[in-house]
């Protein structure tokens, strides 16, 4: 027998597998098992150096010892030795002076043009034709000015320009500025001398630029700064401009001391290279120790050298330990949760009901809880470092809200299925705190007490105060550990008192945060939605209750049988009322096709084939299934919706088609709603309700008896035709919903007096002023006697 295997709940949903089961629970495991392998939090404080060996060490195998401290150091060094690499630019002298020989023929061009035409070189010329010659070569001349400067890459003067327009831009001026540019710059020019005179005491690598040539420079000081380098200009272009104009000399001087730049330059990102593999090429420092060798005895001081070895026999052995650790850790959750699975969840109602997505919800949730405390516990450990006063890391620890977990689960799927999840919960919680049970007791304890005070907690002031009262809980439950564990000095007690109650807030905080997520997610339905549905201002009770009034009173009258009934057998009252309110609303489409909308004796049915009728009222089922999924009204509804009428026979159409065909034989099964079944006690109790009011408005002179008659036929007729083999519901069930449904309708239609009153002329009312009481002759067969002696039928229903 399949362990797995479970009572089918509709021919068109198919079970829920072993695999499905198998694959989902992995699933978790595996996910789980990543969040705790990292590492283990570890609660006990570990060797640190200065502290007293209490045990004796010895190694269990040889391995070798990294000294980190000596391997940085080499490492450094090694990096030091390598020298600051500087480029040396020799190709910018030839670009400067590139520069002056293109600048300097530009205007020279003008004063060298020949003569203008009708002119002879070398025959006198007016003392007018000369002095307009003169203006118009000075107007080329300045005309070249902006040339000029871009040319030679810096801004002149008109000062200086008028200079040089007077020397008439001699060969000789670009000259001069070339050799003492050339001079300057071959001494070289370095931009940052203070950064390059650092190095002086083991020098620099001086780098070529093209050719890749290096030199190693020892004398820093021979390079010239760029101040420095203009100073230069000046002293090193005395000799050569001695006997020239001083304003000459001035221009000449300035243009070469703006044309400087410097030539060699740090190439920071070449040093760093070098460095870098320099420290590369240097392999750890290692020393071995040999199996047995003593690494502490008991009593000694922990020395630097000894925390290295006890750092390496952690590392090395957790390595092969921390696999093994993971596999069993792995196991450990897949067991337990198989074990919860088949002993808690299997047979739950609210997991039939949709097997695979409430097991995805519930793993879902449980991955996430470990998820929290696996963060918030790394966290309080960096904070508790960090922090200047003293704060231990496992006060904060009471401050995780892992109680949101069972609480969410509460608040969507009932406290009987959050119950076995926060234990589970708790239990592996345990594994992140190195398998401390007293942390695993207080998350057990505080999810459960979450979990109870949440279960009826329709609105989020109702959570927040659950909240409160969790975090009051936990900070006795605190007071309880710290007793337990003779901890009992006022701070510490008062940082886990202020984390304990931060827990209980933050848990509330945290579910009333998440459970719209939760709900978009995963189909479900909250009180708060189900509150705001059960407002018979919602839309689509308006259109109902405008375009087709008859089925909107028939819903209201079903939402207050259903919501009565569910309280008397524990379902849920709330989504039972809204399931009746909405369970018709396919009907909107076609109203009239409808008998409680249809006004007078016009019934469209009497025109049509009796399958095409069938057809019609089947039809309001897929059309309502559709409004709802288009209105999000939730899965809950939706299933109500499909399944109120479950595979029951449309008897009055198949009892016509009979009568049609006479002899001819009719397929009862397209007479028949397509179904499911209904799968919960709140979509049976609309079923039953549904079938109940439209049968009760047909009564005549409806008295306690008659409904009592009609209540238990009608039940009875829906148990022996197997409707109700699919949802929860117990014999003890419906004897107290027969008694509720009699009660409500006994308050409906109860016995009026009959005021009498002088009848007009030519009215239509009978006696008691009624004219809608008519029974269907199609329908009278249900109101006989309130006993029936068929086998299979349940005669006292709802009496005593």
């Amino acid at each position: 027998m399949n362990i797995f295997q479970r009572t089918d709940i509709s021919v068109k949903k198919p079970n829920l597998t072993a695999w499905i089961v198998i694959g989902i629970l992995a699933a978790a495991t595996l996910v789980s098992t990543l969040i705790f392998y990292p590492k283990l939090i570890v609660i006990q404080t570990p060797y640190q150096v200065g502290d007293i060996a209490d045990e004796n060490i010895k190694a269990a195998r040889d391995f070798f010892i990294e000294d980190g401290r000596a391997t940085r150091k080499k490492q450094q060094e090694s990096r030091d030795r390598v020298l600051t690499v500087y480029d040396h630019d020799v190709s910018l002298i030839d670009q400067l002076k590139g520069r002056v020989n293109r600048a300097f023929p530009i205007p020279r061009a003008v004063f060298e043009q020949p003569p203008a035409l009708g002119e002879k070189e070398g025959e006198p010329v007016s003392e007018a034709a000369a002095r307009t010659r003169k203006l118009n070569l000075q107007n080329q001349v300045w005309q070249k000015k902006q040339d000029f400067e871009k040319a030679l890459g810096i801004s002149i003067s008109n000062g200086a320009y008028s200079i040089l327009v007077n020397e008439k831009f001699s060969p000789r001026i670009p000259e001069l500025i070339n050799r003492i540019l050339t001079e300057v710059m071959t001494n070289g020019v370095v931009s940052n001398k203070e950064l390059l005179l650092r190095e002086n005491h083991r020098g620099i690598v001086l780098k070529t630029v093209g050719s890749g040539n290096e030199r190693h420079i020892t004398n820093l000081r021979q390079f010239y700064s760029l101040d420095q380098a203009k100073t230069m200009v000046r002293i090193i272009g005395d000799p050569m401009l001695k006997g020239m104009e001083y304003n000459l000399v001035n221009l000449i001087v300035d243009f070469t001391q703006r044309l400087v730049q410097p030539n060699i330059t740090l190439n920071k990102s070449e040093t760093e290279k070098r460095r870098d593999a320099a420290e590369e090429a240097i392999k750890p420092i290692m020393y071995q120790i040999k199996k047995g060798e003593m690494i502490l005895r008991e009593g000694e001081r922990i020395s630097e050298t000894d925390m290295l070895k006890l750092q390496a026999i952690a590392h090395q052995g957790g390595k092969k330990e921390l696999l093994g650790k993971a596999l069993g850790t792995g196991l450990i959750i897949f067991v337990l949760l198989m074990v919860t699975y088949l002993i808690h969840l299997r047979h739950r109602p609210e997991i039939a009901h949709n097997p695979s997505g409430r097991l995805l919800f519930l793993a879902a949730v449980m991955v996430s809880a470990f998820l929290i405390a696996q963060v918030s516990a790394s966290l309080a450990v960096s904070l508790s470092e960090e922090m200047t006063f003293s704060l231990n890391a496992s006060c904060m620890f009471y401050g995780i809200p892992l109680a949101a977990g069972a609480m969410i689960i509460c608040q969507f799927m009932g406290f009987s299925v959050a119950f076995p999840i926060a234990v589970v919960t708790a239990l592996l919680t345990g594994l992140l705190f190195e398998n401390a049970y007293l942390m695993s007791l207080y998350f057990l304890i505080n999810s459960v007490m979450g979990a109870y005070w949440s279960r009826h907690c329709r609105h989020r002031r109702d959570l927040i105060k659950a909240g409160a009262k969790l975090g009051l809980f936990n900070m006795a439950l605190v007071a309880i550990i710290n007793i337990y564990s003779l901890n009992l000095g006022v701070p510490e007690i008062f940082w886990d008192w202020t984390f304990a109650f931060i827990g209980g807030i933050s848990a509330s905080i945290v579910t009333i945060g998440v459970a719209p997520l939760v709900e978009m997610g995963f189909g479900f339905t909250t009180d708060s939605t189900l509150l705001e549905l059960s407002n018979l201002d919602q839309p689509l009770m308006r259109r109902l209750m405008l375009e087709a009034p008859g089925t909107y009173h028939h819903s209201v009258i079903v939402g207050s049988l259903v919501e009565a009934a569910a309280s008397e057998i524990g379902a849920n009252p709330l989504l039972a009322k809204v399931c009746g309110y909405y369970h018709d609303i396919g009907k909107l489409k076609n109203p009239l096709h409808f008998i409680e909308n249809q006004s007078e004796a016009k019934n469209i049915h009497n025109k049509l084939a009796p399958s095409m009728s069938c057809l019609i009222l089947i039809s309001h089922v897929k059309n309502g299934v559709e409004m709802a999924r288009a209105n999000k009204l939730g899965q809950e509804i939706i299933d109500a919706i499909r399944q109120h009428h479950g595979t029951s026979l449309i008897s009055y159409f198949y009892e016509k088609a009979k009568k049609q065909k006479k002899d001819q034989p009719v397929n009862i099964d397209n007479f028949r709603y397509p179904g499911p079944k209904p799968q919960t006690k709140e979509t049976a109790l609309v079923m039953l309700a549904d079938q109940v009011e439209a049968a009760a408005r047909t009564v005549e002179h409806p008295t306690a008896s008659r409904i009592q008659g009609l209540v238990q036929q009608l039940i009875n007729k829906t148990f022996s035709d197997n409707q109700l083999d699919e949802c929860p519901l117990t014999l003890k069930d419906l004897h107290h919903i027969a008694k509720s449904f009699m009660k409500i309708l006994t308050g409906i239609y109860h016995h009026r007096i009959d005021y009498p009153e002088k009848p007009t002329p030519g009215s239509a009312k009978e006696k008691n002023g009624r004219s809608d009481h008519k029974q269907p002759e199609s329908l009278q067969n249900i109101n006989g006697s309130n006993t029936d002696d068929r086998p299979g039928t349940l005669k006292r229903l709802g009496q005593g």
